[in-house]
Formats: C-alpha cells, structure tokens, sequence
C-alpha cells in the first residue's frame, strides 16, 4: 500500500504544478519566445491525461467487478502512472516554451538599507519568469480539463483500496457461519463423510454455503483414536469417531494452519498436534486445540460436530473467536 501510494503522490503533485501554470493570470511584462505555440502538441498532452484518468477509473471497476484481479489491478494503475509521466514528459518537451537563461549575481554584498527592496525585485522576477513560461501555451482550458479528469482518475484509484479497511474486513471475523446444523463440505462443494477419514487423515472443509473466501468459514478437520482424547468435560461429545475440527486460521498472524502431526511411536515423540507452517505456533488436538508451541497466545477454535446421515455437521458454534488478537479479537483471560 505504502509504495503505491509513493508514486501516486508525485504525480498528483505534478499535476497540481501543472494546472496551477496554466490556469495562473498572464502580465503585461512577458518574456519574449521565439518557440511558436504546438497546438498538436498540446493535443497530445490532454490525450494522454484523458487516458490516464480512463486507467485510473478502470482501476476502480476491476477493484469492485472483478473480485480484485491483482495482476489486472497492477496494469492499470502502472498505465495510469505510465501516461501521466508521459504527459508531462511531452509537455516540458514540446509545449512550455524552453530556454537558457544566465543569472546575474551581484559582485559585492548589497547594503543593509538596500537588502528588502532587494529580495522584492527577486521576488517580482520570479513571478514574471514563471508566468512567461506560460508563452506557446493555447489551449490552456483543455489541458486544465485533462489535467483535473487524471487527478481524479488517480485519486479514485489510489483512495479505492481503503474500502478493504471498512466494515466487511471486521466482519469476515465477527459473523462466523458456523451454527448448529452447518454441514461440513469439501472445497467442490461435496459433504464430508465421517467414514472417509481415517485415523491420522487431515482435511480442509468449509461452512456449507458459505464465502469460500471468509476466514471464519475454513476449519481443518482431523480423526485420532478416540482413546487418546482428552478433551474437558463440557466437549466430550464434540469428538464423534475421534473426529475433530478446528478453526484453519491461527490465533498468531492468522495465517493457515495447514499441517497434521500424528506420530507413529506415540511413546517417543510428541502427541497430534495441528502446526502453522509459517512460525510455528503448534496445537494439541487431544486437549482441544490448546497451544503447546510457537508465539500463539490463544487455542485454536474447536468447532463441535456430530454425524448425522454419515455425513459431518456442525453441533454448535466455535469454542472462541477467529483470528489473531491484532485482528479485533481480545485475548481471552
């Protein structure tokens, strides 16, 4: 986010410099030029301001429409930026009329009294020198107009991605799916079936009917001898079969939990567990996802399930909130 909106600051600086020279009042005392106005020139200018304002509100649409194509978005805003740095190229070239000028320094220090009236000629000059700069110009209010239609154009496009900042983002978290009676189903839509799982088999299912894309809606489930289980009093009937879910995203940087330790020779190595791939962070399956390695703070959130028709349903909702502290869920205490 931040290195987009780099760029996109310049050139809105740059465009307001621009629409400030061609909108600022001519004076009686110009500079003379000899570069005759380029009115084809000037043409190409606002064309290609036009243009960059069209990629930027394409920007928008394929933000909105298009689900946020990433590769989709990055072309357009990389065209907008691409003419507007091409517009203003040309216009330094080909239209604001160029020269060198020599500067007159003074040989000796100037006195005291003389040094106010001093800085209000250097003053005056300035604004002559940039008002004359104005010269060849013609088509001033069309190249305003292209101006203003890119600055929106760029504007809309750099301030579109704080929509991912409003209230659907918290409510990815805070609305789960997952209520008494939710089936579990594959990511082609298909029911999970209780005797398709074996023990030490790892599965990701999703809330039947649900936005794929939720993260609440994700949960991995596991199946373990149910002898092993050693869940508290009020989850022993979540387990049917030694069959387990879990919440899929960990309660550290809610990244995905996508990997199932069981071991074969129990007696030397650590129990089932569900591990983070990405830092580490491990739960324990057995006592009902409560962390036992890495930076996480919070369990994992058990989903209660029961078989139902030889498929898997949910019993209830999560045990805890989804999602990492940072996310708007509190440590719980």
């Amino acid at each position: 986010m931040k290195l987009l909106l780099v760029p996109l600051r310049w050139a809105w600086r740059l465009l307001v410099a621009a629409v400030l020279l061609i909108f600022s009042r001519r004076d009686d005392h110009q500079v003379e030029r000899e570069l005759p106005a380029s009115p084809r020139a000037e043409g190409a200018v606002a064309a290609l301001l036009f243009a960059a304002g069209l990629a930027g509100l394409a920007f928008v649409l394929v933000y909105a429409f298009d689900g946020g194509d990433t590769q989709l978005l990055g072309v357009a805003i990389a065209l907008a930026l691409g003419l507007v740095g091409a517009a203003l190229v040309l216009a330094a070239s080909r239209v604001l009329p160029q020269e060198q000028v020599e500067e007159e320094r003074p040989r000796f220090a100037v006195p005291a009294e003389g040094e106010e009236r001093r800085r209000e000629k250097e003053v005056e000059r300035a604004g002559l020198s940039v008002r004359a700069g104005l010269d060849g110009v013609t088509r001033r209010r069309l190249l305003g107009s292209a101006g203003a239609a890119a600055g929106l154009g760029l504007g809309a496009a750099a301030l579109t991605p704080l929509a991912s900042l409003g209230p659907r983002v918290g409510k990815l978290l805070e609305e789960s799916p997952w209520h008494e009676g939710t089936g579990l189903v594959e990511e082609n839509d298909l029911p999970v079936r209780a005797d398709e799982l074996e023990v030490g088999s790892f599965l990701t299912a999703f809330a039947e009917g649900a936005d794929k894309r939720d993260l609440a809606a994700a949960v991995v489930v596991v199946r373990v001898e149910e002898s092993e289980l050693q869940l508290p009093p009020e989850r022993r009937d979540w387990a049917p079969q030694g069959l387990l879910a879990f919440s899929k995203i960990c309660t550290h940087a809610q990244c995905a939990v996508s990997l199932f330790r069981y071991p074969l020779f129990a007696e030397r190595s650590p129990g089932p567990a569900l591990v983070c791939p990405c830092h580490y962070s491990t739960f324990d399956v057995l006592s009902g996802g409560n962390r036992v390695f890495g930076p996480a703070v919070r369990p994992l959130p058990q989903l209660p399930l029961r078989i139902e028709a030889g498929r898997l349903v949910a019993a209830g909702e999560l045990s805890g909130p989804v999602g990492a502290s940072w996310g708007g869920v509190r440590e719980e205490s």
